[in-house]
């Protein structure tokens, strides 16, 4: 597999990374046989980047990769790690934390759950209101210095941020929500990590499986799913949205691809500081996300693309407006 280095003093790791969290909770039951299959699975085609969260059902989703990995030598794989969030017993969540003390903690129960002595790059999930991202990133360096932590990463937080987290220390990534229905990052916070050198990890690249093709108004009725509490997939909003991949199902056809190969090779177009991370939960998938590599898009087909899929296109935001409240990456810039 091509491989892709995250920033310019980031690790060098492959072309697509493979996003865990579905493998534990949000889109509803998942198969632990056939997810740990597909852990392996990705990493038998080259995929060594891994991303994972300390709060994804609360620690499931790290003991979950670290059961995939028992028999895979640490060097081979990228673990990612998102920390802060807080969640309740019954799974709702009811705040942020990234203090310094309050990292450390987290970070050696993350290392605990994933039976590893380091984490190869690790980020906030969420800007913590309350306190400055330079406390944040300190902490996070001081544990660097320690030989816990290889890398520090951001996600989901805006420009003025980013530059004030790599004043810190280097920022090898940024992991961001970054589709063709999702370009929301182009505004200036792409701009802004070129600048200072740092890579784009890519979530939400099939927009929660909205655009794959593989969605429908039917989807949501087989079990509990996040997704149907999000504005995208309600109502007018999921018809608008669901005609729109129509079209992509039509412009994949010419290519003679799948409408989810053709948005993850588009994203992947758009830099080689860019890593799409697949969500894939089944080995089906997975193999339908690496076909993505062997997708060319030709200037036409971008330009297809671009007039199918212009900015803010989608109907609905991404989030419910309370958690849209929280993303720094939603703010605009003040510096330049």
């Amino acid at each position: 597999m091509e491989q892709r280095k995250l920033g310019s003093t980031g690790p060098t790791v492959s072309a697509l990374g493979l996003g865990c969290m579905g493998m534990s909770e949000v889109y509803g039951p998942a198969d632990r046989s056939e997810s740990i299959a597909t852990v392996h699975a990705a990493l038998d085609a080259g995929i060594t980047l891994l991303d994972t969260g300390d709060f994804y059902a609360m620690g499931h989703n790290e003991m979950l990769v670290r059961e995939a990995l028992k028999d895979v030598a640490r060097d081979k794989v990228q673990i990612s790690v998102k920390f802060g969030a807080l969640r309740g017993p019954a799974g709702e969540f009811v705040g942020y934390d990234s203090r310094p003390a309050a990292t450390r903690n987290f970070l050696a129960y993350s290392l605990q759950r994933l039976g590893t002595d380091h984490i190869d790059i690790y980020r906030p999930a969420r800007l913590d209101p309350n306190v400055p991202i330079e406390e944040t990133i300190g902490g996070i360096a001081e544990l660097v210095k320690a030989g816990y932590v290889r890398h520090i990463g951001l996600s989901e937080v805006g420009s003025d941020t980013i530059r004030r987290a790599h004043a810190v220390h280097p920022i090898v990534d940024l992991q961001i929500e970054y589709s063709l229905i999702e370009r929301g990052i182009e505004r200036d916070i792409l701009k802004t990590c070129r600048e200072l050198g740092i890579g784009i990890t890519a979530y939400g690249v099939l927009a929660r499986g909205l655009i794959s093709g593989h969605w429908s108004k039917e989807s949501g009725k087989l079990g509990r799913d996040y997704r149907l509490m999000t504005p995208r997939f309600q109502g007018a909003n999921l018809d608008a949205n669901l005609a729109l991949v129509e079209q992509l199902r039509a412009i994949a056809s010419e290519i003679g691809a799948t409408p989810a190969q053709v948005a993850i090779a588009w994203v992947a177009a758009q830099g080689r500081e860019i890593v799409p991370l697949v969500g894939a939960r089944t080995r089906t998938r997975l193999t339908e996300a690496l076909g993505a590599a062997k997708v060319t898009l030709t200037e036409a087909h971008l330009a297809a693309l671009a007039k199918t899929f212009p900015p803010d296109v989608a109907a609905g935001t991404r989030y419910a407006a309370e958690q849209m409240a929280h993303l720094d990456s939603e703010k605009p810039a003040t510096t330049r």
